[in-house]
């Protein structure tokens, strides 16, 4: 049976693509851009000259919860963590364009003008050392910010009797992470940051409301009227971590805070959402999230010419990847899922899985013996490092959609959040440990670690050994000082 569904499932795979940061399909008709014509470029700049910021007092653009994840792991803020410069803002302003994003990482801007030909005077600005176009109006677009009806209460046939995790319960026992909770590693006091495209009633269905949500932001151009009408990926992601309703469905990190950050554009795909991820992660930074679940990914533009080679899966090439590839050295870990290319001509992952020092995940059926899920994109990265790092059931995977049911759904999307919500657990139990001493030690105790490849990664992850041995090395630690 469970096979049947598989192949059905994969069916669905071929004829209605639910890629990675793909969009999702609608019965809306399409109507004409209102908003255009229009060009978003992004410019590179010098330096930091003329800033009003200092590195002696972080706390001005830094909160003190990320100066202290900082501290705890012994990482200085550096100049990479200023704002970009105000005074260099204020010459781009002077130009006739707007300024719709920074990110303070790389160092860029985004400007938006409805005439093209001004990129000329910008380029011609001392601050600013080159340029790129990331995204033009289209002629039509489809509305995505719709109402949907909603249950607010799980059907009886969903209740699994006396299982506690619910429909959730062989996901999280496959990776011992019922072993977390059980010694009362549930997320408590870690900030987690999901990015993605949006979170379809999230603020009404009532199984989210005992969510600890500290906020939300969009930080796509234009921003849509409400994130908790666009799509319901978001809100799957989110409750396969913070779910907490026993018998039905619990997630692996029910404890923990979120933010729900938007950066994905539904009604195109460009370059620009790349900037608008980056400007995503560097928020999450900049409140204090300890961790961010991204089930996301991208390589091919509605524009050819922006699309992605193979060559650049190297983790810096892109300019998501690069900004993921600071996530580590902020003290943040990144969980990102590989992508669901593995049947197409791409079979590659994507960006920004491609980066440094994060955790890519892959996605395996859920009947025994496993199998990588034959959708689940591969490795290696471009400069040789194992693609995917470790692998989470997600063919089928159950979740909760914004209509309040419980379903199944398949993807590397929702492999990702499994992990990433008991990533959270284990650093709640190991809070000495560095984001990449925890990347190190969840590798290191997965099922494939004394031979990875480049299709199953590591493996699958042991959450409670990993605790364990992390655990073992910190009293080592503490016994020879």
């Amino acid at each position: 049976m469970m096979k049947q569904l598989l192949l059905a499932l994969v069916l669905l795979l071929l004829f209605f693509p639910v890629l990675c940061g793909a969009k999702s399909p609608h019965t809306n008709e399409r109507v004409k851009y209102k908003n255009g014509p229009a060009f978003i470029y992004r410019l590179y700049l010098a330096d930091k000259k003329g800033s009003s910021y200092s590195l002696n007092h972080p706390s001005r653009f830094l909160s003190r919860r990320s100066i202290e994840r900082r501290k705890r792991q012994h990482l200085s803020v550096d100049s990479t963590d200023m704002p970009v410069s105000d005074r260099y803002l204020r010459l781009i302003e002077q130009q006739s364009v707007s300024i719709i994003g920074k990110s303070r990482w790389q160092n860029t801007v985004l400007v938006r003008m409805k005439d093209s030909t001004i990129i000329h005077q910008l380029e011609q600005l001392k601050c600013v050392t080159a340029s790129k176009l990331v995204w033009i109006s289209p002629d039509s677009v489809t509305p995505t910010a719709t109402k949907t009806p909603y249950h607010n209460r799980f059907e009886e046939r969903d209740s699994t009797g006396g299982i506690l995790y619910g429909k959730n319960d062989y996901q999280i026992r496959l990776l011992q992470g019922h072993r977390l909770h059980q010694i009362g590693l549930r997320g408590e006091d870690m900030m987690i940051a999901i990015i993605d495209g949006g979170f379809k009633n999230v603020n009404r269905i009532s199984a989210f409301q005992q969510i600890d949500i500290r906020g939300y932001q969009d930080f796509v151009t234009p921003a849509s009227p409400n994130i908790f009408a666009e799509t319901d990926h978001g809100t799957k992601v989110l409750s396969a971590m913070a779910i907490n309703s026993p018998y039905f469905y619990i997630g692996t990190a029910p404890k923990a805070s979120y933010w729900l950050l938007r950066s994905e554009d539904q009604q195109t795909e460009q370059e620009v959402e790349e900037d608008y991820w980056a400007m995503a992660a560097e928020f999450a930074d900049s409140v204090g999230c300890d961790l961010i679940n991204s089930s996301l990914g991208y390589h091919e533009y509605d524009h050819p010419w922006m699309s992605h080679k193979l060559r650049q899966l190297d983790g810096h090439s892109a300019f998501i990847s690069r900004s993921a590839s600071f996530l580590a050295s902020k003290g943040i870990i990144l969980v990102n899922s590989a992508g669901n290319s593995g049947m197409g001509p791409w079979k590659k992952i994507g960006v920004p899985a491609d980066a440094d020092n994060i955790l890519t995940v892959g996605a395996i059926t859920d009947d025994k013996p496993y199998h990588v899920a034959p959708f689940s994109s591969v490795g290696p990265s471009q400069d040789g490092r194992i693609k995917p790092d470790v692998m989470a059931i997600g063919a089928p995977v159950f979740l909760i959609n914004g209509r309040g049911v419980i379903m199944e759904d398949m993807g590397t999307s929702f492999s990702a959040p499994t992990i990433c919500g008991l990533v959270a657990c284990l650093w709640q139990g190991l809070p000495h440990k560095s984001a990449i001493d925890i990347l190190r030690l969840i590798r290191e105790n997965s099922d494939n670690h004394e031979n990875p490849d480049n299709i199953y990664g590591y493996g699958v992850p042991n959450f409670w050994r990993t605790y364990m041995k992390g655990k073992a090395e910190y009293n080592e630690y503490k016994k020879d000082e």
